[in-house]
């Protein structure tokens, strides 16, 4: 079943992030198994993530990290989700540089590989402009329930 799209706030609402740390736009679709988000913050002068001006590529994966939470709390029961602890990053590919000279919005796509009750995998892609910029694999775990 595809869902109805989110915007910022309602994002924030679900996820570890907080003021202007919180990435994404706006959801365009989700199902059980992956999500598809918009973000406009890599173009911004304000990113907390920038570095001298510029928003390195690596940065990509943070983008994809908030995408992979929004989505565990989406089918979760909408619960905001915890913070988690990357475990691994696979195959990670950047084909740029950096993502603040990129088009507006940026693609954020995450597809569940395997979800366990406190971790999971996913593979990810951001793109723009019809150019994937950065994709791969990342493991989170998430802490014990206190």
């Amino acid at each position: 079943m595809l869902m109805a799209p989110l915007d910022h706030r309602a994002i924030a609402a679900l996820v570890p992030h907080a003021g202007n740390m919180c990435l994404l736009d706006r959801t365009e679709h989700w199902d059980a198994d992956r999500i598809r988000c918009t973000a406009r913050s890599h173009a911004d002068a304000a990113n907390p993530l920038r570095r001298n001006g510029h928003l390195p590529a690596i940065c990509g994966v943070e983008y994809a990290l908030q995408a992979m939470a929004l989505h565990g709390a989406l089918t979760g029961g909408d619960e905001p989700q915890p913070a988690g602890f990357l475990a691994s990053l696979r195959g990670v590919d950047l084909a740029v540089d950096r993502l603040d000279d990129r088009p507006v919005p940026l693609v954020v796509e995450a597809v569940a590989v395997a979800r366990e009750a406190r971790s999971f995998i996913y593979a990810f892609t951001l793109a723009a402009g019809g150019q994937v910029l950065v994709s791969g694999q990342a493991a989170v775990i998430l802490p014990a329930a206190a």
